[in-house]
């Protein structure tokens, strides 16, 4: 190969910081706090007083295989709202958007159509998928995969390595098939390496226990533990949400 073998595509270095490379059309806001060797492709917008990290690539298009189901038009500009911070090596997709104050941790994987709620955390090396919506002040912890198709609502705890799905035949269905993911419903909580079988619903103010597999849907307010995961208690009025935190 030869240099000029090479497709650079339409990025260009600019000298707002240090490697930075920008793609045609990009929106930069005020007062910006840009790292080393950040990537912004085409069409982002980045709202005043983002936190962008050392090696974040923001704004880049999917390259699908070619069995893929996903939809194959270009998706629209990623969004990144006020006083966001994408950390360290994060990769946030063209399509996405990511609500004011929210933080993307370092090594995150945010996909197209994925909405990150406003003051939201997505934790180290976190999975969010394609269309996945994420509700404000909610928590996700490191290592947590969330399926294509996933809800999580409003003030919504996941501990750390929670893992989701939503296709309950691994791959082997025709294209009429309901891929389902999992809805987290406000205020729940879900505990360390826990696993959410497709389509499972966990209802307000609940609680899994770490390393459950849930197989059924969780009532609101129930404590749930085991594999496959069984209600042991129902949760106390002590141990909801407005106890331990203060309104807003």
């Amino acid at each position: 190969m030869t240099i000029g073998d090479l497709v650079t595509g339409d990025l260009r270095p600019s000298d707002l910081a240090p490697g930075l490379m920008l793609g045609p059309g990009v929106e930069l806001g005020a007062s910006l706090n840009l790292g080393a060797h950040v990537v912004i492709h085409a069409g982002t917008v980045l709202g005043d007083g983002c936190t962008i990290q050392d090696g974040a690539v923001l704004g880049k298009s999917p390259v699908l295989g070619v069995l893929s189901t996903a939809p194959r038009d270009p998706p629209p500009p990623l969004r990144v709202e006020e006083g966001a911070a994408i950390c360290a090596a994060a990769v946030i997709m063209a399509g996405a958007v990511i609500r004011k104050q929210a933080v993307v941790a370092d090594h995150a994987f945010v996909r197209e159509g994925a909405e990150v709620g406003a003051h939201s955390v997505v934790g180290h090396g976190c999975v969010v998928s394609r269309g996945v919506r994420i509700g404000a002040y909610s928590k996700m912890q490191a290592g947590v995969v969330l399926a294509p198709g996933c809800v999580v609502e409003e003030e919504v705890f996941i501990g750390p390595g929670v893992m989701t799905a939503n296709d309950d035949t691994l791959g082997r269905h025709g294209p009429d098939h309901e891929l389902r993911g999992a809805t987290l419903r406000r205020r729940c909580r879900v505990g360390t390496a826990a696993v959410l079988l497709p389509g499972m619903e966990i209802g307000e103010e609940s609680v899994v226990g770490a390393g459950a597999v849930v197989t059924h849907d969780v009532p609101p307010r129930t404590i749930v533990v085991g594999s496959p995961a069984r209600p042991i208690r129902q949760v106390t009025d002590e141990e909801l949400y407005e106890r331990w935190h203060k309104r807003r």
